[in-house]
């Protein structure tokens, strides 16, 4: 290639300068010498091209051979290899023919000892039957003699015999039932022991004890000066708009309310904490902060409502209900916090139910709802357990709900699991040293039972059982009672309570009868 590229360069050359020769035709002898010279160049190119392509022709064969070798050798050496493989396979199959052969052979020596088995085991057979029909036979005489000695038939004894083991293995199932029952009923009550005692300890809260007195903290003394007022309006207005007693003493920069209601007394220290930041205390003023606080404290009371289903982790609860949940933040029930006790009892119900395998929600809903009977806006008749009962029924509770609120004081038959899960974890919650005063319960219900008696009266707008009892003040409606009718109805409130209450001491009965005329000026 590169032989033929210097020939055409060449021609080229000596084409330019035969053209210039044959163009030109004044051209001197000098030209001619060039001609010369340079076909002389040329000549010298091409015998140099032709030695230059005769050395890459021998390279190249030298390197073709190099190749072929190489190919050669790479190809002795897979043969080698094959032939290699080839010879182990040939081993392997040479040992497997061994083995198999080995195997056969002890095949062989297997059906030779099994061929001899076999007929041993025909003369075993052979000679066993014939035992077997001696055996029979002296059976059969023994049957005999046995009947001609007892005048039993084979039959009959048969039925005999069947008979006294029928009773003996009756006698033995018993006692092993028995045994099962026994041993069933210690576990059931081992189990019921430990998951009660494994509740009780991880729903462990605080002992929850409410009282009927409040302390209200002021600054300084000179604030109860202002707090009674002109010949005691002020601590009047505000005893008799709240329903709650206001005690003034000696004590340091303190003034106590004290009712056995927690909302009447909750309103009455708001208000006072309102009345005493504002500075403005008289009884239209009082009246007013009064009326303002009920509200707040009943917005309150359905946020508390609301927090508590969202803190225990149920859905779906009809307003009404969530309502009464937050009263029970201002009910005790024997001095324990009624709320408190209401989320202590669903929290044990729902971790009893996931021990028992029974559901959770529905045993944390019954154990909140359990108490709702307790916190009624007006005095029923009915037992709590019974009124509860009827809420949930009337506000679409589950019927398991509404079975364990009515049934957690056997009230109703309980019908459905949940309900003894209900009240095994109410009597927890309340059974706990400290948790319940039983006096103070007793208190509180003498208490309501001396305001019902005055409510009881025609013309009675309120009453108020004041001084742990020892009081009792009456508001009558000035239009339907005069001063004379007011007079009588003192009397008449006081009889009835000396015939139809018990209480200790003596109860001062005191009716209020105020007129007040109201207008606007625009």
């Amino acid at each position: 290639m590169t032989t033929a590229i210097i020939v055409g360069v060449i021609c080229l050359v000596i084409g330019a300068a035969a053209g210039m020769l044959f163009s030109k035709s004044s051209l001197n002898t000098k030209a001619k010498f060039i001609i010369d010279d340079a076909k002389k160049n040329a000549e010298n190119l091409i015998e140099k091209a032709n030695v230059q392509a005769e050395s890459i022709k021998k390279e190249k064969n030298i390197q073709a051979k190099e190749k072929f070798l190489e190919l050669k050798s790479q190809h002795d050496a897979d043969i080698q290899s094959r032939e290699k493989k080839m010879q182990e396979v040939e081993k392997r199959i040479k040992d497997k023919e061994h083995k198999l052969n080995d195997e056969l052979s002890k095949v062989g020596k297997l059906e030779k000892d099994l061929d001899k088995q076999i007929g041993d085991y025909a003369k075993k057979t052979e000679i066993l039957e014939r035992k077997q029909q001696e055996l029979d036979v002296a059976t059969a005489r023994k049957v005999e003699i046995l009947e001609k000695i007892s005048n039993y038939s084979a039959e009959e004894a048969k039925a005999e015999l069947v008979e006294s083991l029928k009773a003996e293995a009756k006698t033995r199932a018993q006692a092993h039932v028995q045994s099962i029952m026994e041993e069933a009923q210690l576990n059931a009550k081992g189990e019921a022991r430990k998951i009660v005692i494994q509740t009780i300890q991880r729903i462990g809260t605080e002992q929850a004890i409410e009282n009927s007195v409040s302390v209200f903290n002021i600054e300084s003394d000179e604030v109860k000066g202002r707090i009674i007022g002109r010949e005691g309006r002020n601590i009047r207005a505000l005893e008799a708009v709240t329903g709650v007693e206001i005690i003034v003493d000696d004590t340091p920069e303190a003034i106590l309310l004290s009712c056995f209601d927690p909302v009447r007394r909750e309103i009455a220290r708001l208000s006072l904490h309102r009345l005493v930041t504002d500075g403005r205390i008289h009884p239209a003023r009082i009246e007013e902060v009064v009326e303002k606080t009920r509200k707040q404290i009943e917005e309150e009371i359905i946020e508390v409502g609301k927090r508590t289903i969202i803190d225990l982790g149920i859905h779906g609860l009809h307003p009404e209900l969530i309502k009464i949940v937050g009263r029970m933040k201002y009910r005790s029930s024997y001095g324990q916090n009624l709320l408190q006790h209401s989320r202590e009892v669903a929290n044990i119900a729902a971790t009893m139910a996931a021990e028992l395998g029974l559901n959770v929600k529905l045993a944390k809903r019954a154990g909140l709802l359990h108490d709702i009977g307790k916190v009624p806006e007006q005095e029923s008749e009915l037992p709590h357990a019974l009124l509860g009962m009827q809420w949930a029924e009337k506000y679409g509770e589950n019927a398991e709900v509404i079975n364990a609120i009515g049934a957690h004081h056997d009230e109703v038959e309980m019908t459905s699991l949940l309900s003894p899960i209900i009240q095994v974890a109410d009597a927890i919650s309340g059974a706990r040293p400290g948790a319940r005063r039983q006096v103070l319960e007793s208190y509180i219900q003498r208490l309501k039972d001396l305001e019902s008696a005055a409510l009881s009266f025609d013309g009675v707008s309120s009453a108020y059982a004041i001084q742990a009892g020892r009081e009792l003040r009456v508001m009558v409606e000035s239009g339907k009672v005069n001063d004379e009718v007011a007079s009588q109805l003192s009397y008449d409130i006081s009889e009835k309570i000396q015939n139809e209450l018990t209480y200790p001491g003596q109860v001062k009965v005191t009716v209020i009868r105020e007129t007040r005329a109201v207008n606007i000026a625009r």
